[in-house]
């Protein structure tokens, strides 16, 4: 018996019963996924990871989150401040610390202003419901952030999506539907494809669009000081708007939001998801401004992470496993179906790999996968195991049987990787 056993030992209260529209809808879950597609177990749950295991799945691309600077700023501002006061950012004016750090990211991301969020999603969906209407048509790559397309919904805008990174096809949408907003994100976070920036940008430009570049996979990793793909590509002049996830490079948890000096005040007022959240704690605005400095400073860790997500693209990719055209450190293995996913999940931890499975909605039906989020702080073993891993596994999850190794021969013969993504995305 230990304290948890008495918990758990406790009697419940009761919860009343579901109307039989929501109780369909669980029921269905458990029907069709848990019982029928996962075979009683769960896709998300396998084995929990030893003391030797490697993660792969934790989005600290440069290994900073127990970096010291960091924790001793958390650790200064708790025993001075506390949890501070817990309002709405909207309250907050004048020289205090959410404005500063507002500034300082601001500076980092070499923009004018910007917007301090609960979350990447907060800025994600904030942003939308500030810029688009029903009279504003969004075009929305088809593996954008869902955080994205749901701010889309919740702005109640048309949307209006096109193939994966074909600016081409992104055009002709343009032509045909008129003006509006464009969102992407500059690294995709599902394989690590690229979004050709520059050609979408030009597009935009040419049809009076707004750009909207989710930036939450390449800030901190990309760019001048991690800066981000847009200030490497020098697009600053013809991209209107940035966000991302500090939950990333960053390690830490908010969003943010690139914009000029009068558009900070007006999303502060309009966009619901800020108003009725309440503010960061005093300790995580004083963890993230010594992040900005962190990152800044130790411009090592993003050579390293270059490095080993180069070196395990390559090794993979001659293995014979399509990463799906990957040019970043997320890494997809993408086994198909559900069924298959779990097999290659099992295979993997079994082994002491621990990647992130993602299924629908996160990906397409069929298209589920693992993924690799590779970091700063691997070295030469730990690289050599992932790719001896990889290997001993192919026969065990069948690797010629998986839709994308079938696709990567097929693209051999006839279609480049963005044409055969296209094609298979609009079948499925």
């Amino acid at each position: 018996m230990n304290k948890i056993t008495e918990f758990n030992n406790i009697a419940r209260p009761s919860q009343p019963a579901l109307p039989a529209f929501i109780a369909g809808r669980v029921n269905r879950y458990y029907r069709e996924r848990v019982q029928d597609t996962w075979g009683g177990g769960h896709i998300m749950r396998g084995r929990t990871p030893g003391s030797d295991a490697l993660h792969l799945s934790s989005n600290d691309y440069l290994s900073i989150a127990q970096h010291p600077a960091i924790l001793g700023a958390m650790q200064d501002s708790i025993r001075a401040e506390g949890n501070g006061l817990l309002m709405s950012s909207v309250f907050l004016h004048g020289e205090c610390p959410h404005i500063q750090l507002e500034d300082r990211i601001a500076h980092f991301m070499h923009a004018e202003s910007g917007i301090l969020c609960q979350s990447g999603y907060v800025a994600n969906t904030g942003l939308l419901q500030c810029i688009a209407s029903a009279d504003t048509p969004v075009y929305a790559d088809m593996m954008a952030h869902m955080s994205l397309w749901d701010g889309i919904r919740s702005a109640g805008a048309p949307a209006i999506r096109f193939s994966h990174n074909d600016a081409q096809h992104l055009e002709r949408q343009i032509v045909r539907h008129g003006p509006g907003i464009v969102v992407v994100d500059s690294v995709y976070s599902t394989n690590g494809s690229v979004s050709p920036l520059t050609e979408i940008a030009t597009i935009c430009a040419a049809h009076d669009c707004v750009l909207v570049v989710d930036e939450s996979h390449s800030l901190g990793t990309h760019g001048p000081n991690g800066a981000g793909l847009v200030v490497e590509l020098g697009l600053l002049d013809r991209v209107h708007f940035r966000t991302a996830s500090l939950a990333k490079a960053f390690a830490g948890r908010a969003g943010f939001v690139t914009c000029n000096s009068e558009f900070r005040d007006y999303f502060k007022c309009e966009s619901s998801p800020s108003i009725f959240s309440s503010t960061l704690l005093p300790h995580e605005i004083r963890a993230i401004l010594a992040t900005v400095s962190v990152i800044e400073r130790e411009g090592w860790r993003r050579t390293r992470l270059h490095a080993n997500a180069a070196y395990l693209r390559k090794s993979l990719t001659d293995l014979g496993f399509n990463l799906n055209a990957s040019q970043t450190q997320i890494i997809a293995l993408e086994a198909g179906t559900e069924q298959r996913t779990i097999i290659l999940r099992d295979a993997l931890e079994s082994r002491g790999i621990f990647g992130s499975v993602f299924c629908a909605p996160a990906t397409a039906k069929n298209r589920a996968l693992v993924r690799l989020s590779v970091n700063a702080s691997l070295n030469h073993s730990h690289l050599e195991k992932i790719v001896k891993v990889c290997s001993d596994i192919r026969q065990e999850v069948e690797l010629d049987k998986w839709h994308s190794t079938r696709r990567a021969a097929r693209q051999d013969i006839h279609l480049n990787p963005v044409e055969q993504y296209t094609r298979d995305e609009l079948a499925a």
